[in-house]
């Protein structure tokens, strides 16, 4: 059995992997970032219509259109993306995920993150907000948005763009926000 410290110490290991090679990618222009976050958005509600819903009545939301994640054993994932607030951008955000257990593969996907209200957002900007790495994200399929809730004032939904990954591991999903 791996010990809580020895997994947290591989999680950190990762996760500094995975900064260093997000941080040598160019980084995509406001525009860029905001065109790619807003042709996301589309296809997720191509995906599932009632999403419009969540869209209409969340308070803010942040969509990462292209999360690249992949895995052997210790994994990592990493995605920038932008947050709006009524139908206009207010921030940048990244996302990171660590993970260490049964895992191999990769895969590229879309996230958008739902804000309820105010506090919630808040807590996201202050970069207070983590995720396990099986924290409840619902796949966008046909329906999802309809039997759907928030939780502690976040609602998650993934689509995936590509590629496989099979795991059964431990880690979590950090977040950065820098407003514009």
């Amino acid at each position: 059995m791996i010990s809580i410290h020895r997994t947290r110490s591989f999680c950190l290991l990762a996760l500094v992997s995975l900064l260093a090679l997000g941080g040598c990618a160019s980084t995509p222009s406001d525009d860029t970032l905001e065109r790619e976050s807003r042709a996301a958005l589309a296809r997720f509600i191509d995906r599932d219509p009632g999403l419009q819903g969540w869209v209409d009545q969340a308070h803010a939301y942040v969509i990462f259109p292209d999360v690249a994640k992949g895995g052997l054993g210790v994994g990592g994932a990493f995605g920038r993306g932008m947050v709006f607030q009524n139908g206009a951008p207010i921030g940048r955000a990244t996302v990171s995920q660590a993970t260490v257990g049964a895992q191999i593969g990769a895969q590229s996907y879309s996230q958008v993150i739902f804000f309820q209200d105010d506090a919630a957002l808040r807590i996201f900007q202050r970069e207070n907000l983590e995720f396990s790495a099986q924290a409840p994200a619902v796949a966008a399929t046909a329906g999802a948005a309809a039997t759907t809730s928030y939780e502690r004032g976040v609602a998650v939904f993934l689509l995936v763009r590509g590629g496989l990954m099979a795991e059964a591991s431990v880690g979590g999903q950090r977040f950065t926000y820098t407003p514009l």
